[in-house]
C-alpha cells in the first residue's frame, strides 16, 4: 500500500514541487542550450522531483487544483525570477496577464472547495 498524504502534507508537497519547478526552469535558462551541463543536470533533477511530488499530491488534492496551483504559482514565481534576476521587462501587459493567472488559480481552488462542501454537506 502506497502512502497517501494528508491535506496539509499534500499542500506542503505541492509547495515543494513548485519550488523544484522554479529552480528547474531557472536552470533551463542557465544551461544555455545544454552548453552548461551542471545547470542542465540540476534542471532534469528538479523536474523529476517536481513530478514525483505531484504524483503524491494528486492522491489527495483534485487534479485540476493541483495542476492549476502548480503551473500558476510556478509561472508567477518564474516570471518574478525573469524580471528580478534576468532583467526581463515588467510590462503592464505581462503584469496584468500574471494577475489573471492568479485569479484563475484562485477560482479553481474556490470551485474545488465549494464542490467538497456540497458533497459533504
Amino acid at each position: 500500500m502506497s502512502w497517501i498524504p494528508t491535506v496539509p502534507q499534500a499542500w506542503a508537497l505541492l509547495a515543494l514541487a513548485i519550488a523544484f519547478e522554479v529552480v528547474g526552469t531557472t536552470c533551463m535558462k542557465l544551461a544555455d542550450g545544454f552548453s552548461n551541463w551542471l545547470p542542465a543536470g540540476v534542471m532534469f533533477a528538479c523536474y523529476a522531483l517536481a513530478f514525483a511530488c505531484n504524483t503524491f499530491v494528486v492522491r489527495t488534492l483534485d487534479l485540476s487544483v493541483t495542476y492549476a496551483v502548480w503551473s500558476g504559482v510556478g509561472t508567477l514565481l518564474t516570471a518574478a525570477v525573469g524580471i528580478l534576476w534576468f532583467r526581463e521587462p515588467a510590462t503592464v501587459l505581462k503584469l496584468v496577464s500574471i494577475g489573471l493567472i492568479v485569479i484563475g488559480v484562485l477560482g479553481l481552488h474556490s470551485a474545488a472547495k465549494a464542490a467538497t462542501v456540497a458533497a459533504t454537506g
